[in-house]
């Protein structure tokens, strides 16, 4: 009976706590009947978001909209990642305890970071990445897991590490991949321009 009760729990849990169901809406209010966004994650300073449709928000993520996020349209954000758009620690470091009585506005203390974070359409991010202030991740763009962005992500980059370094371009699997289905092209053309063609049209297909 306890085991039976036990898995009940879990599915009753997993329903009401991390159940992801389509549709949100923009700041000014306009319906994305295709975005998700898990209930896990935490959104700080919301107003400062902008949200396009098509984009998926998965569990437990913290994003921090307050010096402005941008998140374009079919944005992959997986688990456990932080997208950080203020940073306080160097700040703190340097002031110590003056910090949390000091009269200027944080964003005017000496050492603090303040920065919009702009992440491309259909750019993917991985889990457990961080994302720091300022940075603009391209359309396309991959970040592998455990990465840490500072900058610019070129248009369908792969990078990793961290900092995160280029170690790849994904048009070269999705040049492999539209080989084997012809038919996407025109949908791969409305959001990334021209599609890539494979070099060697027999190339196995990616495995990731």
């Amino acid at each position: 009976m306890r085991a039976w009760l036990n898995r009940w729990r879990r599915r009753w849990w997993r329903a009401l706590f991390h159940r992801m169901v389509f549709g949100e809406r923009a700041a000014d209010g306009t319906l994305l009947a295709h975005t998700r966004i898990a209930p896990s994650t935490c959104i700080d300073g919301e107003e400062g978001l902008t949200l396009a449709d098509h984009v998926f928000i998965g569990q437990f993520n913290f994003l921090d909209a307050a010096g402005g996020l941008k998140i374009d349209e079919g944005a992959q954000i997986t688990n456990f990642v932080s997208i950080v758009t203020h940073s306080s620690h160097r700040a703190v470091r340097l002031m110590g305890r003056s910090y949390a009585t000091h009269a200027a506005p944080a964003q005017e203390r000496p050492g603090y970071r303040l920065g919009s974070v702009h992440i491309g359409a259909y750019a993917f991010i991985g889990p457990h990445s961080l994302v720091e202030p300022g940075s603009r991740i391209g359309k396309g763009a991959v970040v592998c897991a455990y990465a840490q962005v500072r900058g610019e992500v070129p248009d369908f980059a792969i990078v990793a590490g961290q900092p995160a370094r280029v170690v790849g371009d994904v048009r070269t699997r999705d040049a492999v991949l539209l080989a084997q289905y012809p038919d996407m092209a025109e949908h791969y053309r409305a959001w990334a321009g021209e599609p890539p063609r494979a070099r060697h049209p027999d190339a196995a297909a990616p495995t990731v």
